[in-house]
């Protein structure tokens, strides 16, 4: 049935028994279409869940979106309702009405909340069976000035860097974890902030990126003393996944990887302990680079696991990436990093070399979809030469690095624990208990059965490049059962250590799509070459990125 002539709407400031002060257009919205939008109001203000998936049509096809990105489907709807805790009191200030079809009808209403500020809604509602139902919706929720999920401290610019540069126009979310003169380190733990003092000095990392002329946006959350890779902050809540609505944003540089994802910073400065760019990078779409260990300078960083700390940054693309690291990288650019140009300045071989056992921990759809990105890329004309080499159980040197890294972390911050005692999470405490459990004879033992596997992995990258996917597979929902988060991460680990281990470079280029329950989702790929060829491996990884985007082309 072809849709009627839509009516002219014409606002009357009326004032229905079940909605006092509401101004409803002409024509006049059915009763029972109005009866089931105030029935959804009032299970949204109340958060009944129960109602709010009776309100909603079932099936493949219904959608709901919001500034956080599109979900279709029953599944990725159920996900994005289990999260939910309310919405902030508000009246419905006025209602548009049209009729699009028989039995098919377009409510845009207007929210007025209590606290200040106004929303719109849109919703597509169907009578099915006799009952109206929404089977797509759209939320413009009021703005908001400050994300405190992502952020502890913003501005426009919260520091101006140099007003000329290669940087210049850039701005960087700054992970909680870097010195910043005059100001606290926070860790993403809100008893540390209280009870340290202002920084004396800026961060080398962050006076690079100033000098460069990139300007910071604002301190960024991260996760507790960035002891986890998931991305959930108990203290100020899980910042969003920029590309998945409803997933974990991935940690523990959480913070800056959303407000790069979102559009609130073009640089994200962060940290790579165990795989914390990496991994926000490949959940969100981003690129993240983890630079060799001890290339970039860590004076006013607040270590983790010295021994497998390092500086990374996160962009939205690799052209960005390649400007910060040919300036930080550089003799110009940096004022205490040697250069790198000696070894970065030829490129890498063309050649790639795919990690069988790392390639044997993503899940099927992951590896499936790296399998047709490795078969297009040796079928071009111009491409690398790949193939498949082992490198070696990887549980065992997962479990050592463990023990290195939780006997460092506990000698870095088990003072403050003890001292703050339930100060941490629950996750992020009992990671330091076991790391205050590893002895020096556990730990010296740990460290000399991870020598194989570093051995292994430089001689793989002595001429070639490996490649492999960043992570198991998509980020998994932020309602995931615990277990299946702790086997993810586990799996994780297996994929992002060997790189740690080594010290080596790495990079996630995000050129993988993999379905999830919560809508298609990214994965990214990850690169790793020899020991200071940062800024050879961005230029390579771009490089790859054209030829992919090349033969996606019909």
């Amino acid at each position: 049935m072809s849709a009627p002539d839509l009516p002219k709407g014409q606002d009357t400031r009326t004032t229905p028994d079940h909605a006092p002060g509401v101004v409803d257009s002409q024509p006049p919205i059915p009763a029972d279409l109005r009866a089931a939008f105030d029935v959804y109001e009032r299970a949204l203000m109340s958060d009944d869940v129960a109602v709010l998936d009776e309100a909603f049509a079932s099936g493949s096809e219904v959608m709901r979106g919001d500034a956080a990105g599109l979900l279709v489907g029953d599944d990725a709807l159920l996900a994005f309702r289990k999260l939910r805790g309310g919405v902030a009191p508000r009246t419905i200030e006025r209602i548009e009405y049209r009729p699009l079809a028989e039995d098919v009808a377009l409510l845009v209403s207007v929210s007025r909340f209590r606290g200040g500020g106004t929303g719109l809604q849109t919703q597509v509602w169907q009578r099915v069976e006799g009952r109206w139902v929404i089977t797509a919706a759209h939320v413009t929720g009021r703005a908001q000035a400050l994300d405190r999920a992502v952020w502890r401290q913003v501005g426009d610019p919260f520091l101006q860097g140099a007003w000329e540069g290669p940087l210049a126009g850039l701005t960087v979310a700054v992970k909680d974890l870097f010195a910043i003169k005059g100001f606290r380190i926070g860790a993403g733990n809100p008893a540390y902030l209280e009870s340290a003092r202002a920084e004396a000095t800026t961060a080398a990392a962050v006076s690079d990126l100033l000098r460069g002329g990139a300007s910071l946006r604002g301190i960024a959350r991260t996760d507790e003393f960035a002891y986890s890779i998931a991305g959930d902050n108990p203290h100020y809540g899980t910042p969003p996944n920029g590309a998945v609505p409803g997933a974990l944003p991935g940690g523990s540089s959480n913070g800056p990887a959303s407000a790069v994802a979102t559009g609130q910073a073009e640089i994200g400065l962060a940290t790579d302990t165990a795989g914390s760019v990496r991994v926000p990078a490949s959940y969100q779409g981003l690129w993240g680079l983890r630079t060799t260990h001890g290339l970039v300078p860590r004076q006013g960083l607040l270590p983790l696991a010295q021994s497998f700390d390092t500086v990374g940054w996160i962009t939205r693309d690799g052209e960005t990436l390649q400007r910060v690291a040919d300036w930080c990288l550089s003799y110009d650019g940096s004022e205490s990093t040697e250069s790198v140009w000696g070894e970065s300045g030829p490129d890498l071989p063309w050649r790639l070399r795919v990690p069988a056992e790392i390639r044997a921990d993503a899940d099927p759809a992951t590896v499936a979809a790296f399998d047709a990105l490795i078969e297009a890329l040796a079928s071009a004309t111009d491409g690398p030469a790949v193939d498949e080499v082992p490198i070696g159980d990887l549980a065992a040197p997962a479990a050592a690095f463990r023990a290195v890294q939780g006997a460092e972390a506990w000698r870095n911050n088990g003072e403050w624990l003890e001292a703050h005692p339930g100060a941490v999470g629950p996750a992020a405490a009992e990671r330091f208990r076991a790391g205050a459990a590893v002895t020096a004879e556990g730990e010296a033992s740990a460290r000399s059965s991870l020598a194989p596997l570093r051995d292994r992995l430089d001689a793989l990258v002595r001429d070639a490049v490996l490649i492999f996917p960043t992570v198991p597979g998509p980020a998994p929902a932020r309602t995931a059962d615990p277990a299946d988060i702790d086997a993810t991460r586990a799996a994780t680990l297996r994929m992002t250590v060997p790189a740690a281990v080594a010290g080596l470079p790495a990079v996630s280029v995000p050129l993988l799509t993999v379905a999830s329950p919560l809508g298609p989702a990214p994965v990214g790929v990850c690169l790793v070459s020899r020991a200071g060829t940062d800024i050879a491996l961005v230029r390579l990884a771009r490089r790859l990125e054209s030829l992919v985007r090349r033969t996606e082309t019909p």
